[in-house]
């Protein structure tokens, strides 16, 4: 029972090394992205050219779409260190004040979802981002008085799914903002086979493909594909991925010929058959399916936007003739007309 024990614990570091290996290190690795790469190029070498800390910068856009490997590649680039955190992990000022001290002259600070920072916490970073200084109080009272610190120059790098969340102050402190984009079909391939590649999966060019275009445009989500249809592969099938072996995992998963899962779907048919087509409000229509609101307007949205499946209109979502067709459903006339639907006004 010690032995397999062991042979566990080994194999999960293992695993957890290849999860690491799967991201890119450098900016000639990292596929897709190729303006935010060719303006970070530039940017990278004049900021090495004067031996000066790079320009805070700012990266959002859906998850999954590698702003953390796009940070850790920068700081690579740039030769060094980063400190990695998230806004929902600072809770006091204190805390961003300990980070910011234990800084080295051109680290590398990343904060992920940055638009979760409280207002005192913001308070703290404006002038240290813009200044390198760290005001702090000592003493209470009457007799309470400020003191500035001077800080190494650092480089933030802040990521975030809702960058309309973040305030215009802490917005407007960025000397560099990059939206990343959804991959195309083609992107996806190339990360697909890179992957398959460094877990060692012979991975015939037609399952490469099927994966991607399932992918819906995100590089984690064909990573965690490509992983799960390895696995279907090496119990159900010759060890080797083709389409017929990839169709099958990812049926399996339930994920369709167009990359919706069972949530995707059921976001569609609630909104055709409880609510003929729409238009229906983000919050009926999370308490409908059960899901939270944010995660349908993250997660979901963006992909069934992508598609045509949906349409956001003022009063509310809307399902289209598209998905009507996909799902194979009779269009209602709402769903054609939707001048004439006057219910389930958006919230």
């Amino acid at each position: 029972m010690q032995d397999e024990r062991l042979v566990m614990a080994g194999y999960r570091e293992e695993d957890r090394e290849g999860d690491l290996s799967l991201r890119p290190r450098s900016l000639r690795e990292y596929i897709g992205q190729d303006a935010v790469k060719e303006n970070l190029n530039i940017y990278i070498h004049a900021a090495l050219k004067r031996r000066d800390a790079l320009d805070h910068m700012l990266l959002y856009g859906p998850p999954g779409l590698g702003k953390t490997t796009l940070a850790t590649i920068v700081a690579a680039e740039m030769g060094q260190n980063i400190r990695v955190t998230s806004g929902p992990a600072i809770d006091r000022p204190g805390d961003l004040a300990a980070i910011l001290t234990n800084l080295n002259a051109g680290d590398i600070l990343f904060i992920d979802e940055i638009h979760r920072l409280s207002r005192a916490v913001e308070e703290v970073l404006y002038p240290a981002m813009e200044d390198f200084a760290l005001d702090i109080m000592i003493g209470k009272g009457p007799t309470a008085r400020s003191m500035r610190l001077d800080l190494p120059h650092f480089t933030l790098v802040g990521a975030t799914t809702r960058a309309g969340q973040l305030s215009a102050p802490l917005r407007d402190r960025f000397g560099m903002m990059f939206r990343l984009e959804l991959y195309t079909s083609e992107q996806l391939a190339q990360i697909v086979k890179r992957s398959s590649s460094i877990l060692g999966m012979p991975a015939e060019e037609d399952g490469i493909i099927e994966i991607a275009r399932r992918s819906r445009g995100t590089p984690r989500i064909a990573n965690r594909m490509l992983k799960r249809v390895r696995d279907y592969a090496q119990v159900k099938a010759d060890g080797r991925i083709t389409r017929q072996v990839a169709n099958e995992g990812l049926n399996l998963l339930e994920v369709d010929e167009l990359g919706l899962d069972k949530v995707d779907r059921n976001v569609l048919l609630t909104m055709i058959d409880k609510f003929s087509g729409g238009p229906v409000g983000l919050d009926t229509l999370a308490a409908a399916t059960g899901e939270d609101a944010l995660t349908i307007e993250d997660v979901y949205e963006p992909f069934l936007l992508q598609l045509g499946f949906i349409q956001r209109t003022p009063r509310g979502r809307l399902a289209t003739p598209a998905a009507y067709l996909h799902l194979g459903r009779q269009p209602a006339q709402q769903a054609l007309d939707p001048q004439i639907n006057f219910l389930n006004e958006d919230q």
